[in-house]
């Protein structure tokens, strides 16, 4: 299996990449740009005419109105799927079949059936996949895992997550209706609870057991621009506990929407001291969050300052750059990765292990 890229720059192409809006915009250009080894030098978007804007404003030198043709060009080494989820299996399939290595967002498939055909040809094939949990890689989620396991709390005996998932609320942005139909497979879920609770897992092991509730209590939503209403079939409540490896008891709630009290809140309480993750919302592939801590006889919780070895990109943790944060620091894994033959960013087959466990979630609350 392909592991190791000399030390020449990795060729990104970026499916998706649009000159108007959107994500590849907001968070890959600038990633891409904090972190060396790579060079941005190709794009596809949905038509020849808007591939020509993108990469005219980007300077981006091929700009393609498909992804095929971008999938064939030598200079590509990494496909970015950066698209809407119900089009992930098909484009991550085309760069596959062209035996280009892929960088998918998360979630990799619509539903757990796409990602397990993704992950059983990329290991049929022997390419390198990588998948957008980026929470995992944010500086500060690092950290608390590395505290639990230095034994900072002692044996943890619980974990408690609140969170909103700002979405899915009683309003809608423009553009965003896809997210409200529950078979596009892009939900609070899907989404802002997948990239959490593949972080909550990172840090302290995956669930042997669990219970669940989903409900929908807005099953109408409005347009925050038209004040059209519409039709949600998404669950905007999640209501998950149970066992996690190692025996502490975990409970996570997250609420669609934003609260005037609290949008997110994570505290590991172990036998020795205790830990606190605050944020503004439930997504917490942002990287937008503090950690605190106390221990011993310690009373009260202080801040803890992640050290600096953990945020070597320190120009992007502002707010312009916030989308661009825990992203620019998985291309920096995915580039050590594959310099030095590791597996740190998650891939494909670790998307369908997160895939499974919603599925799980929702088989057990029925939905």
């Amino acid at each position: 299996m392909p592991s190791r890229i000399p030390s020449a720059p990795i060729g990104v192409g970026i499916i998706g990449l649009s000159a108007s809006r959107g994500w590849a915009a907001r968070a890959h250009l600038p990633a891409l740009a904090a972190v060396p080894g790579f060079e941005l030098r190709a794009l596809s978007a949905s038509t020849p005419e808007s591939a020509r804007a993108a990469g005219e404003k980007y300077g981006i030198p091929l700009a393609f109105g498909s992804a095929g043709e971008l999938v064939r060009r030598d200079e590509v080494d990494l496909v970015v799927v950066n698209v809407k989820v119900p089009h992930h299996r098909e484009l991550a399939l085309t760069a596959l079949e062209a035996g280009k290595m892929v960088l998918s967002e998360w979630p990799l498939g619509n539903g757990l059936a796409e990602a397990e055909e993704l992950a059983a040809v990329a290991e049929t094939k022997g390419i390198r996949t990588f998948v957008g949990l980026q929470a995992r890689s944010a500086p500060q989620i690092r950290y608390v895992r590395d505290l639990i396991a230095d034994g900072y709390v002692g044996e943890v005996l619980s974990t408690s997550v609140i969170a909103s998932g700002r979405g899915w609320g009683a309003e809608f942005e423009p553009g965003g209706a896809y997210l409200l139909d529950r078979t596009n497979g892009a939900s609070l879920l899907t989404i802002p609870f997948g990239h959490t609770i593949d972080a909550v897992t990172m840090v302290l092991g995956e669930f042997t057991d669990l219970d669940a509730t989903l409900a929908t209590r807005r099953p109408k939503v409005r347009n925050q621009v038209t004040g059209e209403q519409a039709r949600m079939d998404v669950p905007d409540q999640i209501a998950v506990n149970g066992v996690l490896e190692g025996g502490a008891v975990a409970s996570v709630h997250f609420r669609g929407g934003l609260s005037r009290a609290t949008n997110f809140h994570w505290e590991i309480n172990g036998t020795d001291g205790d830990l606190l993750v605050t944020g503004d919302s439930g997504h917490l592939q942002f990287g937008q969050a503090t950690v605190y801590g106390a221990r011993g006889e310690e009373t009260a919780l202080a801040e803890l300052p992640v050290p600096a070895a953990y945020s070597t990109l320190p120009a992007l943790a502002g707010r312009s750059t916030e989308m661009a944060y825990t992203v620019a620091h998985a291309y920096e894994q995915i580039r050590a990765d594959l310099a030095d033959g590791t597996h740190h960013v998650p891939d494909f087959a670790h998307a369908v292990r997160r895939h499974r466990l919603l599925d799980r979630i929702e088989r057990a609350a029925g939905f």
